[in-house]
């Protein structure tokens, strides 16, 4: 059977972890194709709630085999950390498989990551500081080391030595920090890291390849979002690599072919976090509200989002980039209290109207949104457990959505927890 994608329509933080959870159910493998630890999910099992960073979310099914893709930078002590909380709960990690051809994050990835945002100063990017940007541009330079060299010392070291000679000599002489000992990442990397990561490391393209022969059932699920992506996301303000569906391709070594179901995930209204263009923000009361009834901070930062109405101009150009074969709503419930609910359905800039985002930054920037109004619902969502139960307004929104974004929206959330869906049809 062909696999399964799970992409964010916006700028992350849409509820993948909880849709991801819901489709692993009826899946065999989960993967994860891109990022690192610089995106969580959360998601709410009987009360209690798992924030995943690294891991795919199928982790929490016994059945589903959970796969790092070699799109993935990894980053060894913050995998084992997270591999140690779920073990604490009870959750059975045993079965997780790491690319071997996954790049790793090094600690002067991340103290350049640190001091590359604060000499940017007042232009900085919004970076979680975490190495995430510098291993991918270490990836693209060809001087990464990747997981499968944990499995060599010599390689490992001679690879490190070639590293750091560049990156202490930048630390030192731009940023006038201390240069980093390999003697100590090596021991930390090898002593520590090594025995534990070594055998989760395997051939991952060979195994979802057989997998797919087989008739196993696959999912993959990215980081961030449509519009983080490197290529077309609001750019510099966006992730290091490509969290549209087909960077699942090459973040898993799937083909094209292999994927026959796109399930883009979009919040009801929209959240981004850090710099960037935001064209439906709002602020005051409203954004109060949003704020306190979504829990809009970072699963992993703690970083207060952002808040806007619903953009379907962002929505229909991620229906196109990813090729979307249906929309997951989620939180819903989040706009109960409200009397009047806004949706962005076109954007205006010098007289000209832009049905999908202009391509040029400077008019982006300057756009001004163009809204619907439709009735809210006064009513708690959450205890719904029909989609023919809920309110006509509320059914209404959701018909309006999908009508203007030009796809079927498949699952509506209307809450956090694990079971809290309906169906529209």
């Amino acid at each position: 059977m062909p696999a399964t994608v799970v992409v964010g329509t916006q700028w992350g933080d849409e509820g993948k972890g909880k849709l991801t959870d819901l489709l692993a159910k009826e899946m065999d493998i989960v993967v994860r194709y891109q990022g690192g630890h610089n995106a969580g999910h959360r998601i709410v099992v009987d009360g209690e709630a798992f924030a995943l960073q690294l891991i795919p979310s199928g982790i929490l099914y016994p059945s589903v085999t959970p796969v790092i893709g070699n799109g993935v930078v990894v980053d060894p002590g913050v995998l084992l950390s997270e591999i140690d909380a779920l073990q604490a709960k009870g959750v059975d990690t045993s079965a997780l498989m790491v690319s071997g051809n996954a790049h790793l994050i090094m600690p002067y990835h991340q103290e350049l990551d640190r001091v590359t945002e604060r000499f940017l100063g007042k232009n900085a990017l919004g970076t979680t500081k975490r190495g995430i940007g510098p291993a991918y541009a270490d990836k693209a330079t060809r001087v990464g080391l990747r997981v499968q060299d944990l499995l060599d010392e010599k390689i490992f070291r001679e690879k490190l030595d070639v590293a750091l000679m560049e990156k202490n000599a930048v630390l030192a002489k731009v940023y006038n920090r201390l240069p980093l000992s390999a003697k100590e990442i090596s021991e930390r990397y090898l002593d520590e890291y090594r025995p534990r990561i070594a055998p989760m490391i395997a051939d991952t393209v060979t195994f979802l390849h057989d997998s797919l022969a087989s008739g196993r059932n696959i999912l993959l699920e990215g980081a961030q979002a449509t519009f983080l992506d490197l290529d077309h996301g609001t750019y510099p303000f966006v992730t290091s690599s490509n969290p549209v569906a087909s960077g699942a391709c090459t973040g898993s070594g799937l083909g094209p072919r292999d994927l026959s179901r796109i399930v883009g995930i979009a919040k009801a209204y929209v959240t981004r976090v850090g710099a960037g263009p935001f064209p439906t923000e709002v602020d005051g009361d409203l954004a109060e509200l949003l704020v306190e009834r979504g829990h809009e901070f970072g699963t992993n930062t703690g970083r207060r989002r952002r808040v806007g109405w619903f953009d379907a101009v962002m929505a229909r150009q991620a229906v196109r980039l990813n090729s979307l074969t249906e929309i997951a709503l989620t939180k819903l419930d989040i706009l109960d209290t409200l009397d009047v609910i806004k949706v962005c359905v076109g954007y205006e800039a010098d007289g000209v109207r832009y049905d999908y985002p202009p391509y040029h930054q400077s008019v982006f920037h300057s756009v001004t949104p163009i809204y619907e109004e439709l009735p809210g619902w006064g009513t708690d969502l959450s205890a719904f457990t029909s989609y023919d139960q809920m309110p006509s307004a509320a059914k209404q929104y959701v018909s309006f959505l999908a009508d203007t974004i030009g796809v079927e929206i498949s699952v509506v959330g209307v809450g956090p927890g694990r079971e809290q869906f309906v169906r529209p049809s």
